[in-house]
């Protein structure tokens, strides 16, 4: 069967949360040095609330290592074995690190339980000022991602840690307050549960984007049905099948597809107004189509495509 293929793609060696790798080791810098001070003043205060929110600068600390990691994987090129080079490391990341907050907040969960069970004595006021320490941390943190967040489910990964972060230095300087002016006791597991249980919503987003991903659906952004219709208007082209477009990585999508044409002798001029299509209505570049002739299908008995 006759046939011309058109394969055009961008660059893979610079993905979206590369752009962002020098604001993700300061975030790495900040969150390891607050996770210490949390730590000791978690042990020392007796807070649950300061422990949970140290063990979230954990894994922050490890989504964000994750996450360089990834880049650095992500910048090799590519190789016989592996044709796209390493960028799906950044899904892969994105991934472990949405588990990882799942379990996180199941043990905190059940160090709460354990709280309500026993309560202890809380020490409101050192609590209180290592709480207004990290406030101050994760807003540096929180303002260094949120352009990158939007960009890639890497960048995204650990954005949402360090904004669970955020939200939980607020619910422990509630829970401080709440102990040092009444001396309840029980705040504090509350809170620590609180912190634990917010970003599970958000959490479970970002492991449904990663999945599907790796199962190479259809990117969200991307109409399948007006694509494919785009491609049918495309003068001297009866039929499209074999239709697949996915991402491959945070900004970097794909799609391939066959294109059955009246006259062959069009085919060069049919894969260039496709490839435009792909860049201009829908902004894919890396993009593979074959051209194959309708009445050769025909003739071989092909004829419903």
């Amino acid at each position: 069967m006759g046939a011309e293929h058109l394969h055009a793609s961008a660059p893979l060696s610079r993905t979206a949360a590369g752009r962002h790798k020098g604001r993700l080791v300061t975030t790495l810098a900040l969150t390891m040095t607050f996770m210490a001070i949390e730590v000791i003043g978690g042990l020392w205060t007796g807070s649950l609330a300061l422990l949970a929110d140290a063990a979230h600068m954990l894994t922050d600390a490890g989504g964000l290592a994750l996450a360089l990691i990834a880049i650095r994987f992500a910048e090799r090129p590519a190789t016989p074995q592996n044709t796209y080079g390493y960028v799906r490391m950044e899904v892969l990341s994105a991934l472990t690190n949405a588990v990882v907050l799942l379990l996180l907040t199941i043990y905190i969960l059940y160090e709460a339980y354990q709280r309500f069970l026993n309560p202890s004595e809380i020490l409101a006021g050192p609590m209180l000022l290592v709480a207004v320490v990290g406030l101050a941390v994760n807003l540096v943190s929180v303002r260094l991602l949120s352009a990158g967040s939007s960009e890639s489910l890497n960048v995204k990964g650990a954005y949402f840690e360090v904004l669970s972060d955020m939200l939980g230095s607020f619910g422990v300087i509630v829970a401080a307050a709440v102990v040092m002016l009444t001396g309840w006791a029980l705040a504090d597991p509350i809170v620590g549960a609180g912190i634990g249980l917010f970003i599970v919503p958000r959490t479970w987003i970002l492991l449904k984007q990663a999945t599907h991903i790796l199962m190479e659906g259809t990117p969200p952004e991307v109409d399948i049905k007006l694509l494919e219709q785009r491609l049918r208007d495309i003068p001297g082209v009866t039929a499209v099948h074999d239709l697949h477009v996915w991402t491959i990585t945070s900004g970097i999508d794909a799609m391939s597809c066959h294109l059955v044409v009246a006259d062959i002798a069009q085919a060069s001029a049919t894969l260039l107004s496709a490839n435009d299509a792909m860049k201009i209505d829908f902004d894919i570049r890396h993009v593979t189509i074959q051209i194959e002739d309708r009445n050769l299908r025909e003739a071989e008995g092909e004829v419903n495509i």
